[in-house]
């Protein structure tokens, strides 16, 4: 019986750790997307399951900025979002993520950017820097913390 205890005790010490898990060829396809809209932010829904606090994405949910200052915010249209709410119903997923890309600044969450998390639930934003071509996750909770990005192999699929 002592040798159960001290297992259970083992395995009630395991720690979550905070990250979205995105695969390589998603990670290409968000780097892309934002590229191509060169100065202006880009914009996409991360589509996936979560559970406790990890967020695996598997599918993005590519979308157009539709904001009138497009350089420095985005909007994503309310038909866009009730689509890729609608698409994330459809395959039994939720939304896990937002991404957005800071064409001129560093992959960090802006004032606009931190007032926007907290509407939109709990869930992490994904920010892909032009000048440093990398992403960073975050996450608000009392605080914007940031989070791991895990890059796992496989396929997954991804929508336009």
């Amino acid at each position: 019986m002592d040798g159960l205890n001290n297992n259970y005790r083992r395995v009630c010490r395991i720690r979550i750790v905070k990250e979205i898990i995105l695969n390589q060829s998603q990670l290409d396809i968000l780097t892309d997307h934002a590229m191509k809209s060169g100065q202006d932010e880009s914009c996409a829904m991360l589509l996936g399951i979560q559970k406790e606090e990890q967020w695996n994405v598997k599918e993005i949910f590519l979308t157009k900025n539709v904001d009138g200052n497009p350089e420095v915010e985005f909007t994503i249209s309310p038909e866009e979002l009730l689509a890729g709410y609608k698409h994330a119903e459809e395959e039994h997923l939720e939304l896990v993520g937002i991404f957005h890309s800071h064409p001129k600044s560093i992959a960090l969450p802006s004032n606009t950017d931190r007032k926007f998390m907290g509407l939109n639930g709990d869930v992490p934003w994904i920010i892909f820097s032009g000048l440093t071509t990398d992403f960073k996750a975050f996450i608000l909770k009392e605080d914007v913390e940031e989070i791991k990005i895990r890059i796992m192999e496989g396929i997954f699929s991804n929508k336009l």
